[in-house]
């Protein structure tokens, strides 16, 4: 979307009208989607519960009202700035490539004409990372799914999702994306730390490949942490900063660690509000003369229809399934998203 500005200037008796700058708009979202599976049995992988027979009862009706509900989401993820759906969309928790392809056909979405880059993953429950994109606004030139490998105190391998990194041209201009789902809080935080240090620490050296070819490239990493912006995984691993003055060529800023210390939160447990979903980026992407994509603004998606009208849970994310009963929610994570914007001709 592109927006213009006008500035009036007032005098006695005249009036100068100039015209201001004008702007293009891209939004980078990234939405977990909380289990998008299909409705058959993968012998592969654990998804027995996701299938009609199994304990969710996850039936064709209950699968087409996932869609429904995500694809409806999606398409009014920052639009109040940008008037129109995301251009760029890191997704997480889904099953396969067939769910993305119904998501991004489903009505609500279609005429947008999504693209999609995915990997399968080894996760044992089969839930992979992935990228959609607007065709007409970024075009993939190459991506790659880099493999986190950890193992539990045991010596036994403990198979988790990839880190997909794209590289790509948004409006003929180089950008990379990387998608992220980092180990869970299973077993408590202190027990899971190491290995969400150890996907901080791959993280950094995907980055750090990236920048040793082209130290000015642009970087946006995004995805479900399930680690705040205050935690080591990003302050002592990626030495993430907060504020956007005196970062060097290769710094890394996060912007949500501001609304993380306002309160704010993507997800909420046990009366306490997590942002693990986050977007933090290279500071090439910080540039206020706004001659190519530069960071504007970053947002948590938080409209009523996407939280628990009542109850004890009442403002958290309203879930698919609560309390092991379907309730025909949306997702245990808000969305977040990012605006970049560009100077243009008018």
């Amino acid at each position: 979307m592109r927006i213009s500005l006008i500035v009036f200037l007032f005098f006695p008796f005249l009036i100068f009208s100039q015209k201001a700058d004008t702007y293009q708009i891209r939004t980078v979202a990234f939405y977990n989607l909380e289990n998008l599976f299909d409705t058959k049995n993968d012998t592969l992988i654990f998804d027995d519960d996701r299938t009609p027979e199994g304990k969710d009862n996850w039936t064709e009706e209950r699968y087409l009202k996932k869609l429904e509900n995500m694809s409806k989401v999606i398409s009014k993820i920052g639009s109040t700035d940008n008037k129109t759906t995301p251009d760029i969309i890191g997704v997480c928790e889904i099953e396969n490539l067939g769910v993305l392809e119904d998501l991004v056909h489903h009505k609500n979405l279609s005429k947008f004409n999504y693209g999609i880059v995915h990997f399968d993953s080894p996760d044992e429950r089969g839930i992979d990372v992935a990228l959609l994109y607007k065709k007409n606004a970024f075009v993939p030139v190459n991506f790659n799914s880099h493999r986190l490998l950890l193992f539990n105190l045991d010596g036994k391998r403990d198979y988790t999702r990839d880190q997909l990194i794209v590289e790509g041209l948004l409006d003929n201009e180089k950008i990379y994306f990387m998608v992220n789902h980092w180990p869970s809080r299973s077993g408590g935080e202190a027990r899971s730390r190491p290995f969400r240090l150890e996907a901080a620490k791959l993280n950094k050296r995907i980055i750090d490949s990236v920048q040793r070819q082209d130290a000015n490239a642009k970087i946006i990493s995004m995805g479900d942490f399930n680690d705040d912006p205050i935690d080591p995984s990003f302050k002592k691993i990626l030495q993430v900063e907060k504020n956007n003055k005196n970062l060097d060529s290769l710094s890394l800023y996060g912007p949500m660690e501001k609304l993380y210390k306002k309160g704010r939160g993507s997800l909420a447990y046990r009366d306490k509000w997590n942002l693990f979903d986050q977007l933090y980026m290279t500071s090439t992407l910080i540039d206020n003369k706004r001659e190519s994509y530069s960071y504007w603004k970053v947002g948590i998606f938080t409209p009523e229809y996407l939280m628990d009208p009542k109850g004890k849970y009442k403002g958290y994310p309203l879930r698919t399934y609560a309390g092991g009963s379907y309730i025909g929610g949306y997702s245990d994570h808000f969305p977040v998203y990012l605006h970049l914007i560009k100077k243009v001709n008018p």
